[in-house]
């Protein structure tokens, strides 16, 4: 499988998130090369594996257009399933104090546009995309409170 590069102005991976992308509700930029030719959209998941409960998940976007190379902060680059929160939004890192949580901003490339329920969970999303992924990569931030 071919990996994708995901980078960030804001933040290198494995180094802290700043702040204003914290809980102010404001998604990072990002940018996403080494995207195959024939991807049909790339899907975003943002998820803490760190979380008390168990994975949160922050954002998920999917049906963002291949062309979208760069995604801008706060901006919704495509259709956007359910946070952990059961909303849309970007859900900004704010973990309970003590040691640093990690931030995963995982990106797909994949061969199909995704018919799913604007309503879709991020394990809805998983099950669509499974034998549809081209290429993958991710980027890791991490922040303590």
């Amino acid at each position: 499988m071919k990996e994708l590069k995901i980078t960030s102005p804001a933040f290198e991976h494995n180094q802290t998130i700043p702040v204003k992308y914290t809980n102010q509700g404001v998604n990072p930029p990002l940018s996403i090369s080494g995207i195959p030719e024939n991807t049909k959209s790339l899907t975003l998941i943002v998820d803490d594996p760190d979380a008390p409960n168990g994975t949160f998940d922050h954002w998920i976007v999917y049906n963002i257009t291949p062309q979208q190379k760069q995604i801008a902060e706060q901006s919704v680059p495509g259709t956007t399933g359910l946070n952990s929160d059961q909303g849309h939004d970007y859900i900004g890192p704010c973990p309970p104090p003590g040691k640093p949580h990690r931030y995963f901003f995982k990106v797909y490339a994949l061969d199909t546009m995704l018919n799913v329920d604007p309503k879709s969970t991020k394990e809805d999303i998983e099950n669509a995309m499974k034998s549809h992924i081209l290429a993958k990569g991710q980027l890791i931030g991490l922040y303590q409170r």
